[in-house]
């Protein structure tokens, strides 16, 4: 089992030795500020720029993830973390709208670009190559919508489209 798959299932630390609940648990504030823990809750098949040796997906991992149902659930726990941080939430039906604290996040990301947008690319890709590509084309569709509707996006690729 690779260093990755067992950070996911709960049973091995992260390179600076945080469990995946331990980060899921923090606040906004360290979301924020902290950069090097993206790249394991959404790990990609290439090489981070940002931080150096953080893991990347081997054939195998992304196989287990589309095989392992723990593992996906565990991303989605990320997932739906990550769209707090953002203002955003899942519905009942799946669709990811505003949440009740969309005024109050949006200007962390929404209104200006930021290194958010970064982490936002790498969630939408790091969903769809574990198998999670509905929940990642229901974030795109509500970013869509989000980038049409509101009058302060400053997302510059929203903006070009």
């Amino acid at each position: 089992m690779t260093p990755l798959l067992a950070f996911y299932l709960g049973s091995h630390p992260d390179h600076r030795g945080r469990t995946l609940a331990h980060i899921l648990g923090k606040d906004d504030d360290w979301l924020e500020g902290v950069h090097d823990y993206i790249q394991w809750l959404f790990p990609l098949d290439e090489h981070s720029r940002a931080v150096p040796g953080s893991p990347t997906l081997s054939r195998a991992d992304v196989e287990a993830f589309r095989t392992d149902s723990r593992l996906r659930q565990h991303m989605l726990d990320a997932l739906r973390r990550m769209l707090g941080f953002y203002g955003l939430r899942v519905c009942d039906d799946g669709a990811v709208t505003k949440a009740p604290n969309w005024a109050e996040r949006k200007s962390n990301w929404f209104t200006h670009p930021t290194h958010n947008s970064l982490r936002i690319t790498r969630i939408l890709k790091s969903l769809a190559l574990v198998g999670l590509e509905s929940e990642a084309a229901r974030l795109q569709a509500c970013l869509l919508d989000l980038c049409a509707s509101e009058a302060d996006c400053g997302i510059p690729a929203a903006s070009q489209a």
